[in-house]
């Protein structure tokens, strides 16, 4: 029997995935021949019964497959092995059938591409069960510590931008403020890098407090040169003045699905001037699509360094980029720092350098 290494993706998906799972695949079979089992719907794919898995060849992992946005694993962000969702309403720890499932697959080691929460799990299970297992960062709010980029986060950022582009030739049309609302959970990467890209006026993110007269200061700035349509970027975990949340509801793991805090800034601005507003929520939009190139490339860097790091037994780490190439460090330290905005951050100084509203600094 081959030597096997399994590969899952776990979370929310993004643009690029596929391409991590192509590299790891080619990599494993084509120089080290090994043989590579695709987990499928994350970690359900080894608690069920019979389990959930396909071996990778040409035919399910083509060349062709690093264009394709999401994954073709699947994934899943609602079956927390500990807390495991059961026919029968109840939840219940399925961390076992994990483990017995990662043995019967013979695997020597076992890839996860996942953001903080999956990779938390992943980790303690492996402790658990004895598992051997490397880490793929994968998010696109780019908050995973100890590594520059995540995979899904440059493809994010290019469809906010391109937004922006579109919203800007209809706000001009119509002479309006156009609000885009974008991801990015407590993190403001998305908005502060599509706001600088997408020239936006006014850029609020969770890490920086704002006010509304700060707000509005500026855009009767921009309306007093001549220009009679503005753009305003906000993150979607960005509260109001009074520090209280605009959430639509919690969801399953007991965290604030966010949403509607462009909403609430386009009528606070309605309520004290005459300028006409309009929002855009982006949502999954950010989620799907084509990976760009630097996600491409990352995810295929990250894919060769994880199956070179399972082949050497170097488990119980995590790829990450720095200083133009690929690093690992324990996952541990990974999930143990979250990468926010700091108010010194070169693109907050550049926003503020440009003349955009970006808070109270």
């Amino acid at each position: 029997m081959k030597k096997r290494i399994g590969i899952l993706t776990s979370g929310g998906d993004c643009a690029g995935l596929n391409a991590a799972i192509r590299a790891v695949y080619h990599h494993a079979t084509q120089n080290y021949g090994y043989e590579v089992i695709g987990i499928l719907e994350g970690s359900t794919g080894l608690i069920s019964r019979p389990m959930k898995y396909v071996v990778l060849d040409q035919d399910n992992c083509p060349e062709s497959i690093i264009r394709v946005g999401g994954t073709k694993l699947g994934s899943t962000n609602k079956a927390d092995p500990f807390h495991y969702p059961c026919e029968d309403g109840t939840k219940k720890d399925r961390t076992d059938y994990l483990i017995e499932g990662y043995r019967e697959l013979n695997l020597e080691c076992l890839i996860v591409i996942g953001g903080d929460g999956s990779l938390k799990i992943m980790n303690d299970i492996a402790k658990i069960g004895d598992l051997n297992i490397v880490a793929i960062p994968k998010t696109i709010d780019n908050d995973l510590g100890k590594t520059e980029l995540a995979i899904g986060y440059c493809t994010a950022l290019d469809t906010a931008t391109h937004a922006l582009d579109c919203l800007d030739t209809t706000a001009e049309s119509h002479r309006r403020i156009m609000i885009l609302e974008v991801m990015g959970r407590d993190a403001g990467h998305i908005a502060l890098g599509a706001g600088i890209a997408g020239a936006a006026d006014v850029i609020l993110i969770p890490e920086i407090p704002y006010s509304l007269d700060g707000v509005l200061d500026r855009l009767n700035k921009v309306f007093a040169t001549g220009r009679k349509h503005a753009l305003v970027i906000v993150a979607e975990a960005i509260t109001k003045e009074n520090g209280e949340n605009v959430a639509q509801e919690v969801t399953e793991n007991g965290r604030l699905r966010y949403g509607g805090i462009g909403f609430y800034i386009a009528d606070q601005i309605n309520e004290k001037t005459s300028y006409e507003t309009r929002v855009t929520v982006l949502g999954h939009l950010q989620r799907g699509g084509v990976p760009n190139a630097i996600d491409r490339v990352i995810a295929s860097a990250f894919g060769v360094a994880a199956v070179d790091l399972a082949i050497n037994k170097k488990f119980g780490r995590m790829v990450g980029w720095s200083n133009r190439g690929v690093i690992d460090i324990p996952i541990e330290d990974a999930i143990g720092t979250y990468s926010r905005v700091l108010k010194d951050d070169v693109l907050v100084q550049t926003a503020k350098s440009l003349g955009i509203y970006i808070g109270q600094l």
